[in-house]
């Protein structure tokens, strides 16, 4: 296996406006369990448009995604799990985003033997020892990286001040953030967790500026983005901010006029709006086609991710061998895949994704140009 990686990519996009593959016997049956009610629900549904993008265009086999809701919660992502998994096990979930939700499904996958392909960014999930565990977004031990380094290396900031939400996620990426902060030799001289549910957040970024912080770090979901963001704005207009990939989406900044977007970055794993060219630009016109909005690199990675299961599932026919759990997870183990946003190859840990891009909003725009791409080992 693993001689047509990148072929099949290249086709995924070279039809990008062409009809739906016509009716053919179905070869995988995919769950795609995904938050598409609650504070994660911009994410949740980039996820499942690209997991659907690339089942319509997938040719070689037949992948039928099958789409439930996790809702908010790891109790609703687990009965997700149990309506989608049964008595006979799919050859593989599409897990959702939030990382309390994955954390409560990796030992249901493990137990069952299912592999578990996901573009969760929480660091934790790759270090549980999980061999069903695949992670097509990079982690935050890669994301985190690069967000710290461009802070300190490229903007000349020494005293940042970090404000992450009070999730597994944000909890994730405040870990890694100030761990990378503290060896270039910049410690955030102000770490402040925010609940999802908050609504206000002056008293958060009036105590950053209290610190004397010369650049306001964010993690946080969408909706706490666009807040903090608008908030920021408002009182302290030429304080740089630079958040996490929540500001990269397209539907995250249209909640902001775009000189509220000033002097704003963000880190990422790809910027679909702003290719001009090539695969992703192709893509992205697919997607507007398909869904009537902007894509992200949420939904590129979750495109990239059943793309190479399909690749995968067409080795595995072309070789007349059976179309297992145990057959997927070998494969998703050992190959490597060509995809839009890079090229995917696990670490022994189920990372697959190993590169970040920082986007910067100029003020006259919602569409970040890419200002610095790093490659974390």
């Amino acid at each position: 296996m693993g001689r047509r990686r990148g072929a099949v990519a290249a086709a995924l996009v070279s039809f990008a406006l062409a009809a739906p593959a016509a009716a053919q016997k179905t070869d995988v049956s995919l769950p795609v369990l995904v938050p598409l009610t609650g504070f994660v629900a911009l994410e949740g549904t980039s996820q499942r448009n690209g997991a659907i993008l690339a089942e319509r265009q997938i040719r070689d086999v037949k992948i039928e995604t099958r789409v439930l809701d996790t809702q908010a919660t790891p109790e609703a992502a687990v009965t997700a799990w149990e309506r989608a998994v049964g008595r006979t096990p799919p050859p593989a979930v599409i897990g959702p985003i939030l990382g309390t939700q994955m954390l409560a499904l990796m030992p249901l996958a493990q137990t069952v033997g299912v592999p578990l392909l996901t573009v969760s960014g929480t660091a934790r999930l790759s270090e549980m020892g999980n061999p069903y565990f695949f992670r097509f977004f990079p982690s935050d031990s890669t994301v985190k990286v690069a967000h710290a380094r461009y802070v300190v290396e490229k903007l000349g900031a020494k005293r940042p001040a970090v404000i992450y939400q009070s999730t597994a996620y944000g909890q994730s990426g405040r870990e890694q953030l100030a761990k990378t902060f503290t060896d270039l030799k910049a410690p955030p001289v102000l770490e402040e967790s925010v609940a999802p549910t908050a609504n206000d957040l002056t008293a958060a970024l009036t105590r950053a500026k209290g610190a004397n912080a010369d650049v306001i770090v964010l993690h946080l979901h969408a909706a706490s983005t666009v807040l903090a963001v608008r908030q920021a704005r408002q009182l302290f207009p030429d304080l740089p901010v630079v958040a996490g990939s929540a500001m990269h989406q397209p539907a995250t900044a249209a909640l902001l006029d775009p000189a509220e977007l000033k002097s704003v970055c963000a880190e990422t794993a790809a910027s679909p709006i702003s290719a001009t060219s090539g695969p992703m630009k192709a893509f992205t016109d697919a997607y507007r086609v398909a869904f009537k909005t902007e894509p992200d690199a949420f939904a590129a990675a979750q495109y990239d991710a059943v793309g190479m299961l399909g690749t995968i599932v067409a080795d595995l026919k072309k070789a007349k061998q059976s179309i297992t759990p145990s057959a997927v997870r070998g494969a998703l183990s050992r190959d490597s895949y060509k995809g839009l946003v890079t090229t995917y190859k696990s670490d022994g840990k189920g990372n697959m994704a190993h590169e970040a891009e920082i986007v910067c909003f100029d003020g006259t725009s919602r569409v970040p140009k890419v200002v610095e791409r790093y490659t974390i080992k």
